[in-house]
């Protein structure tokens, strides 16, 4: 892709100057599938515009990216990684076990998770929480009684959705995109069903139901995937039955291929997330190992680069490849170009 140059007077970025000192000359980056192509973008941008290589950026799923981030400090490690999710607590302690004590938590903007399928395909138009537990759980409420799913096509349960096989490719595990889907999509479906409180009423803890109503069918109506949305666009393209879990950025472009359908009656929009009224969104984030920061060239200017108004706010270019710009963008400027850290407020 190609980007006209920006000038330094549009910028307005900190002053360039190469790290002699460094043991490699260029940041290193890697985490959600989702950020990935925000900060592909970024990173041929600021190798354009700036006087340093253009930073390394890899995929491989948010909890991929932040394990490798928490490995250490030193020229052998990543210096950002990329989060569709908020760093969990168990991974700060990994890094702090690890010596990465300084984390300066950067949010992004907003995406939303969006069902599609093949174009042609039959017409999943219209989904609610419910439709998606319904067919992808492995135990479902049927005449009031906790059951095994006997689930095999949508039209079984709801009369709306098409007479075809159930097929769900989803977000592994360690994609931050699998929370989201699990606490807006499967948890609520669950609750909307009945099912969680049948769990409960069975003689579950309402704890351990609430972990149960995330479980997913193990007999191939549900699977995972675990690279990119690349992966699974491929799954969908060879499954005309297939419905997906992507990005909004990714699904934008891919509308020859794919057609989008609507959670609770809101089609996901830029427009519809920004105002919160498509429910299943998120924000997005990086984390920069502060440690880092003037022994890798160029660190802390790609980061200010990345927030930057004229990258992440609403007429930006991550805005036109779906990015829902924050409206504290402000602030997390101020944040970036002082490098707060998590937890210290400094």
């Amino acid at each position: 892709m190609s980007f006209v140059k920006l000038t330094a007077s549009t910028l307005a970025i900190a002053a360039v100057s190469a790290t002699a000192a460094a043991a490699r000359d260029n940041v290193q980056v890697a985490g959600s599938s989702t950020v990935l192509p925000y900060a592909s973008i970024v990173a041929e941008a600021f190798g354009e515009n700036f006087d340093f290589p253009t930073p390394v950026v890899e995929s491989g799923g948010s909890s991929a990216g932040l394990k490798r981030f928490c490995e250490g400090v030193g020229e052998n490690t990543i210096d950002i990684a990329n989060a569709s999710r908020k760093i969990r607590d168990k991974e700060i302690a990994a890094c702090a076990d690890a010596g990465v004590t300084d984390i300066v938590e950067v949010r992004i903007g907003y995406d939303g998770i969006v069902f599609a399928s093949q174009l042609n395909g039959p017409e999943f138009t219209a989904f609610e929480p419910a439709d998606i537990f319904n067919a992808l759980a492995p135990k479902v409420v049927v005449d009031g009684e906790l059951v095994d799913n006997p689930y095999t096509n949508w039209s079984e349960f709801n009369a709306d959705l098409p007479d075809a096989e159930i097929l769900a490719f989803i977000p592994g595990t360690k994609h931050g995109t699998r929370e989201v889907f699990e606490e807006k999509v499967i948890a609520a479906g669950c609750e909307a069903t009945g099912a969680l409180e049948a769990m409960v009423a069975g003689g579950m803890s309402e704890d351990d139901a609430e972990d149960a109503c995330l479980a997913v069918r193990t007999d191939g109506k549900s699977v995972d995937i675990d690279g990119d949305y690349t992966e699974t666009l491929a799954r969908i393209d060879s499954n005309p039955n297939g419905i997906g879990v992507f990005g909004l950025a990714f699904y934008e472009n891919n509308t020859d291929k794919l057609k989008v359908a609507t959670m609770s009656g809101v089609e996901p929009t830029t427009e519809s997330i920004a105002t919160g009224e498509y429910p299943v969104s998120r924000p997005l984030y990086f984390y920069i190992k502060k440690a880092h920061v003037g022994v890798i060239p160029g660190l802390q200017e790609f980061a200010e680069f990345f927030v930057a108004d004229e990258i992440a706010g609403p007429d930006g270019p991550l805005a036109n490849y779906g990015l829902v710009s924050d409206p504290e963008l402000a602030e997390t400027q101020e944040g970036v170009a002082n490098l707060v850290t998590m937890g210290s407020g400094s």
